[in-house]
């Protein structure tokens, strides 16, 4: 399984258009490990790219501060898992906690 977060400055970027990059680990689920990390440069923003371009690379789930309800649904149209509200924290340390069953989620900080 592959899950991307969206980044900026080493840590997950609240706002998911918005960032520097994306942060892609291939994790065990089961053995709640993360196997493999990779960091890709976000491409220039436009509408409806960026599920697309994910979901090339092979993700299964976003986990990401706020998200606008269109990109919701494009991720939705790929298969993508979409996960709201998390913190701008280590983004290795909200996949881990999300594994364990212990990431404590917040709003969408881009519910507009």
């Amino acid at each position: 399984m592959k899950i991307a977060l969206p980044v900026a400055e080493g840590k997950l970027c609240l706002h998911f258009g918005h960032c520097q990059g994306f942060l892609i680990l291939t994790v065990d689920k089961q053995a709640k490990r993360i196997l493999a990390q990779d960091f890709i440069p976000a491409p220039e923003h436009q509408p409806g790219l960026l599920p697309r371009f994910l979901a090339e690379k092979g993700v299964n789930v976003i986990i990401t501060g706020g998200m606008g309800r269109r990109a919701q649904e494009y991720f939705r149209e790929y298969g993508v898992e979409v996960i709201l509200g998390a913190p701008a924290q280590d983004p290795v340390e909200i996949v881990q906690a999300w594994l364990e069953d212990r990431l404590e989620l917040g709003e969408n900080v881009c519910d507009h």
